[in-house]
C-alpha cells in the first residue's frame, strides 16, 4: 500500500495529517525556527540550520529571517540568489527557485492545492503542483505565486502581483491576476 507521504510526492492527492508528515513538518518546524531565531552575528550557524532544512541551497545565496515552509526538503535554491525577509515557501510540491534570483519582502510560493468539493476538504484532502522560478527572476514584495506556475528567465513580477499562469521569459508581470505589460 502507498504511504501518504508518497502520495504526496507523486503529486497525488493525499490525507494531509498523516502521522509521517506531520513528524517531517514538526522536524521542518524545528529546524525553522532555529534558522529564525539565529543570530545575526553568527552567519555560519543561520547558513548551517538553512542548509539543513533546505532540499539544495546554492553557494552565496542569503536567505532572511523569518523564513516559513511545510517542509523544507522540497525546496531547491540556486547560487547567488538573495530571499527577503518574511518569504512563505509552502512546499508540499517542489519549489525550484533558479541562479541570481530576487525575492522581495513576504512573497508566497504557494504549491498546496485543495479540491472543490467540502466533504473532500473536511477529510482533509489534498494535493500539490510545483513552482519554477527561472533565473535572474525578480519578485517584488508581497507576491503570490500560486500553484504550478513556471517564471522564465529574467521575469520581473510587480509589488503585490498574484501569478495564477506561467509567465513566459523577459517580460514584466502586474497585477492581481498578475499580466504582462511588457518585454524586457
Amino acid at each position: 500500500m502507498t504511504s501518504q507521504k508518497d502520495r504526496m510526492l507523486a503529486g497525488e492527492f493525499y490525507i494531509a495529517d498523516d502521522p509521517e508528515l506531520a513528524a517531517d513538518a514538526l522536524h521542518a518546524a524545528e529546524l525553522s525556527e532555529k534558522f529564525n531565531t539565529s543570530p545575526a552575528a553568527d552567519p555560519q550557524t543561520r547558513r548551517a540550520a538553512l542548509a539543513e532544512l533546505l532540499g539544495e541551497l546554492g553557494e552565496g545565496t542569503e536567505v532572511r529571517p523569518p523564513l516559513r515552509v511545510d517542509y523544507g526538503y522540497r525546496i531547491s535554491i540556486g547560487p547567488r540568489t538573495f530571499v527577503n525577509f518574511g518569504a512563505v515557501l509552502l512546499d508540499v510540491g517542489r519549489i525550484d527557485i533558479g541562479a541570481d534570483v530576487q525575492i522581495g519582502p513576504h512573497v508566497q510560493l504557494l504549491t498546496p492545492t485543495h479540491p472543490i468539493d467540502p466533504e473532500q476538504r473536511r477529510a482533509k484532502w489534498e494535493a500539490a503542483r510545483p513552482i519554477t522560478i527561472g533565473d535572474n527572476v525578480w519578485l517584488s514584495g508581497g507576491a503570490i505565486v500560486c500553484p504550478g506556475v513556471t517564471i522564465g528567465e529574467n521575469t520581473v513580477v510587480g509589488a503585490g502581483a498574484v501569478v495564477t499562469r506561467d509567465l513566459p521569459a523577459n517580460v514584466v508581470a502586474v497585477g492581481n491576476p498578475a499580466r504582462v505589460v511588457r518585454e524586457i
